[in-house]
């Protein structure tokens, strides 16, 4: 097979994967990343590679489920009870509009930057931000509603694309340009300070992504089977997930990589706000690397967090309408794609009132949030552990006892997480 050819059979396979990817890549790596090799240099690079080592059989469990059963997980959790599905039901609504509005705000923020429009018309910095949040959402409703998965799928292949490329040159450039940059300061992670276990905390909480992405994964399979006609098969859905996996978790010490090679060491002090931050992130680009260098930064920049706002934006709507499908499957409205269309305005509407009268609160409503998810990760944990190691799901492809005892480490381990960092607070 020629190598265009052996190219476009690899981009073939790739689908949902990289939704996951586009959904996991944003804050956590843009802004958490970048600011941990930003204060400790090199040193948590270790703690990405665990994390992601502790978080790999639950996220894979998605895809596997469905590519066994043709089912999303959801299924698997009904056969435990309604209480699994309300459970989890629970959890994304108490979430969704926090979430979407802090992804949103840093790409309102990211756009506000790159395009100059900080003194737009004279207006209050944070209406400027609730107005390019509101067409970014709109933009956002309309792609999705017009081509939905189609067209989800394909640009996500673009925008991850794009991402990597543009992340890679950026570190090489700064490879060559600031050597040795980051050998010159000596502050280092320390497990006797809170502020730092703290941090650490958030950022291990936060990476790649909130558990409840695994559900969103096998939701976007079972929808790829649907418009595809066929059942894709365990091989190609897991290769599908690992490239979409082990991406993230590139990209994430790449995003660290940028924040050590041009912050470690520049006594320069990070800024509160997550918008605030993507834009100090630019102009310290631009004064490292100079003028040339800037497009380069910014692209990536915006394609994370256009790819994370688009991805999670479509996967709330989505997992709460196969939820509620579940619950009350007599229901004929919650059975069509008006359910779906529902609670994509309801999420937009409920992320627009946030944007508008809590923008200045917007650092503690992540902080809330980022609370519910590490309360929320063992518990979903457990939960798509049961649906892939029950009597329902065939055989061949029920996870063996190594993937057990990683299973059970890793539920320990995301236990003392939570409970570590609710204690932190």
């Amino acid at each position: 097979m020629s190598p265009p050819k052996l190219l476009n059979h690899f981009i073939s396979r790739l689908g949902p994967g990289l939704l996951y990817a586009g959904a996991a890549v944003g804050v956590s790596h843009l802004v958490q990343s970048t600011q941990a090799g930003g204060m400790f240099g090199l040193e948590l690079i270790i703690a990405i590679i665990i994390i992601h080592l502790i978080k790999y059989p639950f996220f894979e469990f998605g895809p596997r489920y469905t590519a066994a059963t043709g089912q999303h997980i959801l299924h698997g959790y009904l056969k435990l009870g309604k209480w699994a599905i309300w459970l989890y039901l629970l959890l994304s609504i108490s979430t969704m509009f926090i979430v979407q509005a802090a992804i949103t705000v840093v790409t309102a923020g990211l756009i506000k930057s790159i395009f100059g429009l900080e003194g737009f018309g004279g207006h209050d910095p944070k209406i400027i931000e609730f107005i390019i949040g509101s067409i970014l959402l709109l933009f956002a409703l309309i792609l999705l509603v017009s081509g939905h998965y189609k067209l989800l799928d394909k640009l996500m292949k673009i925008i991850i694309l794009v991402l990597t490329i543009t992340s890679v040159a950026a570190v090489i450039m700064l490879l060559f340009d600031n050597p040795g940059h980051h050998k010159s300061a000596t502050v280092f992670f320390s497990f006797s300070d809170t502020v730092h276990l703290v941090f650490l905390a958030t950022f291990l909480g936060w990476m790649p992504a909130p558990l409840d992405l695994a559900v969103w994964h096998s939701i976007w399979a079972k929808s790829k089977n649907e418009s595809s006609g066929k059942l894709t098969s365990m091989q190609d859905a897991l290769f599908d997930f690992r490239v979409g996996y082990i991406g993230t978790a590139f990209l994430a010490i790449c995003f660290l990589l940028l924040g050590a090679l041009v912050m470690y060491g520049s006594n320069v002090p990070f800024a509160a706000g997550g918008a605030a931050f993507a834009g100090q992130l630019l102009d310290m680009y631009k004064q490292a690397l100079g003028e040339w260098a800037y497009p380069i930064v910014a692209i990536a920049a915006l394609a994370t967090m256009f790819s994370t706002t688009l991805t999670v934006l479509d996967a709330f709507p989505r997992s709460i309408s196969a939820s509620l499908e579940l619950l009350f499957p007599r229901k004929s409205l919650l059975n069509n794609e008006k359910t779906y269309l529902v609670w994509l305005l309801i999420i937009i509407t409920g992320t627009l009132f946030i944007l508008f009268f809590y923008l200045t609160s917007m650092r503690e409503m992540v902080k809330i949030a980022t609370i519910v998810s590490f309360v929320a990760a063992p518990l979903l944990a457990v939960l798509n552990m049961q649906a892939v190691f029950s009597k329902n799901m065939p055989d061949q492809y029920r996870p063996g006892k190594l993937m057990w005892i990683w299973c059970w480490s890793g539920v320990v381990a995301l236990s003392g997480c939570s409970i570590t960092y609710l204690l932190l607070l």
